[in-house]
């Protein structure tokens, strides 16, 4: 166990600290002497509580930046609460007059009740003259001469009205207080506060009780309960704690709600409490004491009363306790809240939701771009078919009109042959007669060569208009024949075969004929060719044509306009389900042609009928 020192220790320690101090005391002294303000601090509490190291960290700061000159800070702690001894009271006095001696303070700042009668007690032997700036918790005090100061009385009520709030099924309040003099104290100012706070609600008084007992007591409160700190510097077994140490210990064993009433207890494990503001309050101070320091006197600022206190939560304790926010009154700080995930991680869940909507807006074009696409290709697939039919019908046409100009040619031929002929024939044997009975004269002579030639003439015609032979010699000889016949226009043609397939349709060798008939014309007439080359080759899968000369060639694109030979060529071709291909450039290298017959076609019974080909 702690005891707790006596009168005479207290002495011992006090007087040494002034033998070791007056050994510093004279370099004190003249340090004083320079042109600096001073400025003494004197703080009812101890050096480690809350209050004063909040004020040697804030004020010392505030002072320097307000002032234009240099300041001397001094600050001492009459620490009432743990040294009530009045023997130590007057040694502490004699301990700042030889700490001090010779030096004049600008001001003497008295924080709190216990410091301000301290300063009254011995202003005139210690602080003589100067002004002094006091915070006072006590309503309605005198105020000495030359001072001005802040008065904040302590609001214990206002906690408790928040906890009535937060807890609306609350049954009782058990109200922790110590047994030092401070203590009780402030358990006095408690109960002149709550006096009668509500008939529904019991208030029952922890004070003064040994550490252990009140573990145990409110480690086992009934339900609907909460505990409200006040304050404990020490226990009803003589221990003296710092207070929010004790708080410390207090939140780990009880199994109810605890409050406080000043703001140093928060994030210590209470759920809040109608606060008072510390660092506020020494902030106002520090406002006045550069009033003074600044020349202003202390006895022209009047006294101000102060309302610092402010509803704070802990944003963990309500969560642990399944105390509602809705509850809190409007205006209440809820502190040390942990960020929700959207809080915490907002600029990725924006970039993430601008991304998407990118997405998604991109993804939205595109299908509507994939709509239309495809309602094009659906257009394009008609528009396909439509012109393959009339392709198709196309084709069906010229193979018709061929077929139609086939059979009239061989009308004509045979006309020319059965009727024409015959009668040039008779005709020739008549002149023939003539010839002799006029033994050879000139008029029946040349009469009767005329008509040999025209005989001769209308044969050739009757021949080129429909080639009878092919029927009769086949593809190969007939081509033959006709390239003979050719060669004696004064062009010489070479012609050759190989491998051509026996049983040509009769549509097939006449389409053939008719492009080598075609193509020796057009070189005889256009090529100024020397030589013209026919060949006619059979393979496993086709029967290939070629007709080659060595004239001065063509714009073949220019020849589609001009002239029917080529379109009739192609037309032919493609009317069996064959294709034709003309090389060609014109200013010379000759000409080439190509045609060719697939496989299906040689074994099958083609007509002139585009729908027989492959599609």
């Amino acid at each position: 166990m702690q005891a707790r020192p006596s009168r005479l220790s207290c002495r011992r320690y006090v007087w040494a600290a002034l033998i070791l101090l007056s050994q510093l005391a004279p370099s004190t002294a003249a340090y004083a002497q320079g042109g600096h303000k001073r400025v003494l601090v004197l703080y009812s509490t101890r050096p480690d509580a809350e209050f004063s190291t909040t004020g040697e960290s804030a004020l010392p700061r505030m002072l320097e930046a307000g002032l234009e000159m240099n300041l001397d800070y001094y600050s001492e702690f009459v620490d009432i609460t743990r040294f009530p001894d009045p023997a130590y009271q007057l040694a502490f006095g004699d301990f700042l007059r030889l700490k001090y001696q010779g030096v004049v303070f600008d001001v003497v700042v008295a924080m709190q009740d216990q410091a301000m009668l301290f300063v009254q007690t011995h202003r005139d032997s210690l602080f003589a003259g100067a002004p002094v700036v006091f915070l006072s918790n006590t309503p309605g005090i005198a105020r000495p001469r030359n001072s001005t100061g802040l008065i904040h009385e302590r609001d214990f009520a206002s906690t408790f009205g928040l906890i009535r709030q937060l807890q609306p099924d609350l049954r009782r309040v058990f109200i922790v207080t110590g047994a030092a003099r401070t203590d009780k104290a402030f358990e006095a100012a408690v109960q002149r506060q709550l006096q009668r706070p509500s008939a529904s609600i019991e208030l029952i008084f922890l004070s003064g009780l040994s550490t252990n007992a009140l573990m145990e007591r409110v480690s086992r409160l009934p339900a609907s309960s909460a505990v409200y700190y006040v304050l404990v510097s020490e226990d009803g077994a003589g221990h003296r704690f710092h207070p929010l140490e004790y708080l410390d210990r207090l939140v780990k064993i009880a199994n109810a709600p605890i409050y406080c009433w000043v703001d140093s207890a928060m994030g210590r494990g209470i759920v809040g409490g109608s606060v008072y503001s510390q660092r506020q309050a020494i902030e106002r101070v520090g406002e006045v004491i550069l009033r003074v320091l600044r020349g202003e006197p202390a006895k022209d600022i009047p006294l101000a009363t102060l309302a610092l206190n402010a509803n704070e939560v802990d944003w963990h304790q309500l969560r642990r306790w399944g105390i509602d926010e809705s509850r809190l009154p409007a205006g209440t700080l809820v502190r040390f809240r942990e960020p929700s995930i959207l809080d915490r991680y907002w600029y990725y869940i924006a970039g993430a939701v601008a991304l998407l909507a990118t997405q998604t807006v991109l993804i939205t074009r595109l299908l509507i771009q994939q709509k239309r696409r495809w309602r094009a290709e659906e257009k394009l697939r008609r528009s396909e078919g439509e012109l393959r039919n009339s392709d198709a019908r196309n084709r069906d046409l010229g193979a018709r009109l061929l077929r139609a100009q086939e059979v009239e040619r061989s009308r004509i031929a045979r006309e020319l042959h059965d009727d024409i002929c015959q009668r040039i024939l008779l005709l020739t044997i008549e002149l023939e007669t003539l010839n002799r009975t006029t033994a050879g004269g000139p008029p029946a002579h040349d009469a009767l060569a005329a008509a040999r030639d025209i005989s001769k003439s209308l044969h050739e015609l009757s021949h080129r208009m429909h080639p009878a032979r092919l029927r009769v010699i086949g593809l190969a000889a007939a081509l033959g024949h006709l390239c003979t016949e050719t060669s004696r226009a004064g062009i010489p043609i070479d012609y050759t075969h190989e491998n051509v397939p026996p049983g040509l349709s009769s549509d097939l060798m006449l389409c053939l004929f008719r492009v080598v008939q075609e193509a020796l014309q057009n070189a005889i007439k256009y090529s100024a060719a020397k030589a013209v080359s026919v060949r006619l080759i059979g393979n496993g899968d086709s029967l290939t044509l070629t007709i080659a000369d060595d004239g001065v060639g063509f714009d073949v694109g220019e020849a589609w306009g001009r002239g029917v030979g080529l379109a009739s060529m192609v037309e032919r071709m493609e009317a069996i389900g064959g294709s034709l291909e003309v090389i060609s450039h014109a200013g010379g290298g000759g000409t080439r042609l190509t045609a060719t017959v697939p496989l299906y076609v040689l074994q099958s019974d083609a007509t002139y009928d585009n729908t027989r080909s492959p599609r």
